[in-house]
């Protein structure tokens, strides 16, 4: 009897560290991969600037549907916004083609994988381009860091 009751405790014991391997221990990796990413949506852009100061000024105050990322632990970000008409926001310029251009850090499920192949333009520090009336744009950390860097007081 003692042999079986040992048997079905030494089972039960490697059957919680498997399920802890398989199951605990990605969920756990995904939570810490992503504990410092936060994200909003908004009707409209003067919402999301009123809401977060990250949100960057350049958005349209009357652009809608707006669907916000970031890290808190730095500048990475991520937007999709509906414009007001067909043209972009007059912060944006023509961003040359020899231009890298990174991939987003962050990749919520509504910004699409292809952003970095599509992008034409750089609005302030964000990477963008519009698909119809609908704006994708993303920061880069890094340069986000060199810009604070290049305006910090010395």
């Amino acid at each position: 009897m003692n042999r079986t009751r040992i048997a079905l405790a030494t089972g039960g014991a490697l059957a919680a560290l498997a399920f802890t391997g398989v199951v605990a221990v990605p969920a756990a990796d995904d939570w810490w991969d992503s504990r410092h990413d936060e994200y909003g949506a908004y009707a409209t852009g003067a919402a999301a600037k009123s809401d977060r100061a990250s949100v960057p000024r350049w958005l349209p105050d009357d652009a809608g549907r707006i669907e916000y990322a970031m890290r808190t632990t730095g500048g990475d970000r991520a937007l999709k916004a509906t414009l007001p008409g067909p043209a972009l926001p007059s912060a944006c310029t023509p961003l040359p083609a020899t231009t890298a251009r990174p991939a987003p850090a962050l990749a919520p499920s509504w910004f699409p994988a292809d952003a970095p192949d599509r992008a034409t333009v750089r609005c302030g520090l964000y990477y963008a381009y519009a698909d119809g009336d609908t704006l994708y744009a993303w920061q880069d950390h890094r340069d986000w860091v060199a810009d604070n860097t290049a305006h910090a007081p010395h």
